[in-house]
C-alpha cells in the first residue's frame, strides 16, 4: 500500500533519532525499587517514565499519568475505541560480566547495547516511533492508538494494577512488544513460591554450612552462588580445596574457593537466562549444591536439605523429580527454575519460579510438589500466580497481526506460539504478545551484553506501524 510505503520511508528517515532516543533511555538504570511518595518505583524508573511522557508531549500526543505508577501516550482517534500497545520501562538488574557498560547505551557494530535494549526499552521506542511516523505522514486514526507505559513488569505489577484502576478506558484490542514473533497467542501459567525449612541446632564439632546465597530475582536463572563453610573441629580445608580444583577440571565448572577469616568461601559462576528458558542458562545454585553434596555436614538439617535439593531438584528443568512434570501439546513441558536461595545455620528459603502448561492449573502443580515436600517435612510459602492465557489462533486480532507480520517479513511458515514468558498481555482482555524477537534469534533479555540491532529497530517500527494502522483505521 502506497501510504504504508511512505510510513516505512519516514521510519528510515527517523532512524538516527530513534537509535539516539533508545540510547538515552538505556542510560537510565531503571531497576524498580519499592519506595513511597511521588516516585513509587524509585528515582531511576521515574526518570525513564518522565522522559517518555516528555517525548510524547513534544510530538503533540496526549498523555495520562496515574500518579507515577504508570501512564500512557495517546494518538487520539476520531471515534470511540482504543488500540493498546503495552510496554514497560523497568529492567532487571544488570548482573556481571558485560563487555559494554550495562547502562551506556553504546551504539557499535550495528547494535545498541545495554540493559533493556530488547526487554523492553527497544521495542517501546520502536512502537513510539511507529506512532510518530504515522502522525508525520498524516494518518488520522479512527480508534485511539495508546502506548501504555508499565513501570514494574519485572517485579510485582502493582503499578499496572494501580494504572488500570485509574485509566479512563481500556483497549478493545492490542499487543505488547515484549515476546516473540510471529504472534504469541498463549502464555503458560506462572507460579512463584518459596520452599522453606528450619534446621535443628548443631551438636558437637565438625563441618558446618554457615551460609549459602545465590540468585537475585525469581525470573532469571541464577548466575552466581556462594557458600561459606566452617570447620569447628579445626581439621582444615585442604581436602575441600582439592575437591574444588578437581570438580573445576573434571566438570568444567567455574568454581573456586578462598579463605575468609577462619572459614572457607566457595563460589560458583553460572550463566543467566530468562526463567522461561532455563535450558539456555547454567544454574549456579544447582552446581554449588552438587558440590556440597560431597561434603559431610555436622548439622543433620543442613545435610538433609542438600540431599533433598540434589535428589529432587538437581539439574532438572521440568520438575521431573519433584512431582510437577506436566506438559501438553500446545505449550510443551513445565519449566522449573530454582532462582534464589538464602540459607544460614537455622533455616533455608529457596525461591522457585515455575511456568506451567496452559491446560494445567496452579493447584495441580502445588499438589504434586507438596506430595514430595511432605516426605521431608518442608513447607511452601505461596507467592504470586499469573494464570495462563489462551487466545484462538483464528481470532480477528491474531489473524490481523499474523497478516501484518507476513507482509512485512515474507515469513509464511511461522505459526502463532504459546510461550513460557509472562507479559502484560495477561493484564488485559484481547491483548497478545507481538515480537520483538524474530524467529531464530537468540534470547538476549535478562542476559549480559543485551543488545538489539539497529536494522531490527527499523523493522520493528515498520511492523508496529502497520499493525496499529490496521487495527485503528476506520472500517471500510
Amino acid at each position: 500500500m502506497e501510504f504504508l510505503e511512505t510510513v516505512n520511508s519516514k521510519i528510515l528517515e527517523n532512524r538516527t533519532e530513534m537509535l539516539a532516543s533508545l540510547s538515552k533511555l538505556i542510560s537510565i538504570p531503571s531497576v524498580a525499587v519499592a519506595t513511597e511518595g511521588e516516585k513509587p518505583f524509585g528515582d531511576e524508573v521515574d526518570k525513564a517514565y518522565r522522559l517518555m511522557l516528555e517525548m510524547g508531549e513534544e510530538e503533540g500526543f496526549s498523555i495520562f499519568d496515574a500518579d507515577g505508577y504508570g501512564g500512557h501516550i495517546d494518538f487520539d482517534g476520531s471515534e470511540d475505541g482504543v488500540i493498546g500497545v503495552v510496554g514497560h520501562l523497568d529492567v532487571v538488574p544488570e548482573g556481571d560480566g558485560w563487555d559494554f557498560e550495562p547502562y551506556g547505551g553504546e551504539i557499535a557494530d550495528g547494535y545498541v547495547y545495554g540493559r533493556g535494549a530488547m526487554d523492553d526499552k527497544g521495542p517501546v521506542i520502536a512502537s513510539f516511533y511507529a506512532m510518530k511516523a504515522l502522525k508525520q505522514c498524516g494518518f488520522e486514526p479512527a480508534k485511539t492508538i495508546r502506548l501504555i507505559l508499565g513501570l514494574d513488569e519485572e517485579t510485582g505489577w502493582s503499578g499496572m494494577k494501580y494504572y488500570l484502576e485509574r485509566t479512563p478506558d481500556f483497549p478493545d484490542a492490542g499487543f505488547t512488544p515484549d515476546g516473540d514473533f510471529p504472534v504469541i497467542r498463549g502464555e503458560k501459567g506462572i507460579l512463584t513460591f518459596d520452599i522453606i525449612a528450619k534446621f535443628p541446632k548443631s551438636k558437637g564439632k565438625g563441618l558446618e554450612l554457615s551460609s549459602l546465597t545465590g540468585g537475585t530475582v525469581h525470573n532469571a536463572v541464577p548466575d552466581f552462588a556462594k557458600a561459606v563453610v566452617s570447620d569447628t573441629a579445626g581439621g582444615g580445608y585442604e581436602f575441600i580445596r582439592e575437591a574444588v580444583a578437581g570438580c573445576a577440571e573434571k566438570n568444567g565448572w567455574d568454581i573456586s574457593c578462598k579463605g575468609v577469616g577462619r572459614s572457607l568461601e566457595i563460589s560458583v559462576r553460572g550463566k543467566s537466562a530468562h526463567a522461561a528458558k532455563p535450558d539456555q542458562g547454567v544454574n549456579a545454585i544447582s552446581i554449588l549444591m552438587d558440590f556440597l553434596g560431597n561434603l559431610t555436614f555436622l548439622n543433620d538439617g543442613t545435610a538433609d536439605f542438600v540431599d533433598f535439593y540434589n535428589n529432587r531438584i538437581g539439574s532438572d528443568l521440568h520438575g521431573e523429580r519433584i512431582g510437577c512434570a506436566f506438559e501438553d501439546e500446545d505449550s510443551g513441558k513445565l519449566t522449573f527454575n530454582a532462582a534464589v536461595i538464602e540459607l544460614d545455620k537455622n533455616a533455608v528459603r529457596l525461591t522457585v519460579n515455575i511456568r506451567y502448561p496452559i491446560s494445567c492449573t496452579g493447584e495441580q502443580v502445588y499438589a504434586g510438589i507438596m506430595e514430595v515436600l511432605d516426605e521431608y517435612g518442608y513447607g511452601i510459602v505461596k507467592g504470586r500466580e499469573q494464570k495462563p492465557i489462551n487466545i484462538d489462533a483464528d481470532s480477528q486480532l491474531v489473524s490481523t497481526l499474523m497478516r501484518v507480520y507476513r507482509s512485512q517479513t515474507g515469513d509464511s511458515e511461522s505459526e502463532p506460539l504459546v510461550i513460557g514468558g509472562g507479559t502484560y498481555a495477561r493484564a488485559f482482555e484481547n491483548v497478545v504478545a507481538f515480537g520483538a524477537r524474530f524467529p531464530g534469534e537468540p534470547e538476549l533479555g535478562h542476559q549480559k551484553n543485551e543488545k538489539i540491532s539497529a536494522d531490527n529497530m527499523v523493522r520493528l517500527a515498520q511492523i508496529y506501524a502497520e499493525a496499529v494502522y490496521e487495527l485503528a483505521k476506520a472500517e471500510d
